[in-house]
Order: C-alpha cells, then structure tokens, then sequence
C-alpha cells in the first residue's frame, strides 16, 4: 500500500502468491482460521472472482471454452477484476481494520501476463498499479514448488494450467526474483513443508504488523467471506479452486 494509505487505515494485507497447486488455498483457509481465533476481524478473498463482476470476468479467462485470448486482452481483464476487487473488497475491509487474506493478488498479474505471456513487464506493472491504486500487500507469502509437480498431476486444467511447462517455468521464475528483490514485504516458503510449519512461519512475521490491528473476544472464531458464494471444495469462506 501507498505511505498514505498507510497512515489511513489500522487493517493488515496479507497476500499467499505462487503457482498453481502449490496449496495457496489450504493456506489461506488455515490461516484465517488461526487469526479468527486470536480476535481479529478477518476478510478471506481471491482473485480473480471474488465480485460479481469479477465471478463474470473469471469465468471468460479460465474457462477452456473461451479459447484463445489475445496476451493484451487477458491482461486487461485480469486488471479489470482486480480495480474492482480493491473498491468493493479489499480497500473498504482495510479500512475498518480488518486483517484481509487474499489468495493471489498483483504479483499473479506480472508473472503470468507478463512473464508468462512475455509482455511487456512495465506496460503490465502500469497497468496493475493503476487498476489497483498502486495498494500493496503488507506481506506476500510465496509458496514455492515446482511446477512440473504441482500442474504436472492435474487431470482437469483450466485456461492457465494448461498453459505449458514453459509459462509455468517463468511464472515461477519470477515470483522468485520479486520476492528477492524486496525481502521485507515477502516471505518465500517451500510449499512441501508441513501445513502447521508453513502457517508458524507466517504467523511470526506477520505478528509485529498485527499489533496495531483492532482485537475483539468472540465467541465463534469464523474469518469472515467478502461476500461471494462458497466454492467447491472451500468451506466457511470464499476461496479458489484452482491452488
């Protein structure tokens, strides 16, 4: 987020990035829950989709039924759901002091369009930062696999997956080398690591942040949906199939 934004709002902005079917959604569902349970008001979210108009946006890039789509034409739907997202989600949870979770966010934009598709990565950087008012994750938690293993396996693909080894070999490339360039806002996990040893990790960076975030005792610890339907396999919350 914006230094200005900063000083606006008490709410915390965590963001799991990394491929497809590194776990992002198991993650993001446990983490909520850890959170939920110490107090804080916890919005669980994704993207793309997680507004009507971006359930209408998701479903023309992932569905194979689209087929092809020109690299330009993508990327600026994916950037049309994300301006969106921000304005009916993200940015009014932050300002109330919510802790928001979101399950992939700009940095999905600029490996995929741009490192994936090879566009241009500044003309993709401008429009990610404008579509988004330039608000940025406090911390990206990176899970890192190979993508041969996490894509490699799955029997049914979307648009995406099904985009070949090489898309899947630069998109992790390039997670890797954001998360290297600005080490205080990422923390890069091994995906294999076990489900309670990754969310220990991320809870000990994310404590100092979480100090100056609203606690309320309650009596039922549910992190709370943005609002969109439950999809299959996620229960409690919004979230992606596609992890």
């Amino acid at each position: 987020m914006t230094a200005a934004e900063e000083r606006m709002w008490r709410g915390v902005f965590l963001v799991f990035e990394g491929g497809d079917g590194v776990g992002k959604t198991t993650q993001v569902a446990r983490m909520c829950g850890l959170l939920a349970e110490r107090g804080h008001d916890v919005v669980r979210t994704y993207e793309p989709g997680d507004t009507a108009a971006g359930r209408r946006i998701r479903d023309i890039v992932l569905s194979p039924k689209t087929g092809d789509l020109a690299p330009r034409a993508e990327a600026l739907l994916y950037a049309a759901d994300k301006a969106q997202h921000l304005a009916e989600v993200i940015r009014p949870a932050l300002e109330r002091g919510a802790v928001v979770v979101c399950d992939r966010y700009v940095d999905s934009m600029l490996a995929y369009q741009g490192a994936g598709r090879m566009l241009e990565l500044s003309d993709v950087e401008s429009i990610t930062r404008w579509a988004t008012d330039d608000v940025r994750a406090d911390l990206t938690v990176v899970l890192d696999m190979d993508p041969a293993l996490a894509v490699g396996e799955k029997r049914q693909q979307d648009r995406v997956e099904a985009a070949g080894d090489g898309f899947h070999a630069r998109a992790r490339s390039f997670f890797l080398d954001l998360a290297a360039r600005d080490p205080d806002r990422y923390l890069v996990l091994d995906a294999r690591l076990s489900r309670a040893e990754i969310s220990d990790r991320i809870l000990e960076r994310l404590q100092p942040m979480l100090a100056t975030t609203p606690v309320e005792p309650i009596e039922s610890a549910e992190p709370r949906a943005s609002g969109a339907p439950v999809e299959p396999g996620v229960s409690g919350a919004a979230g992606t199939v596609s992890s």
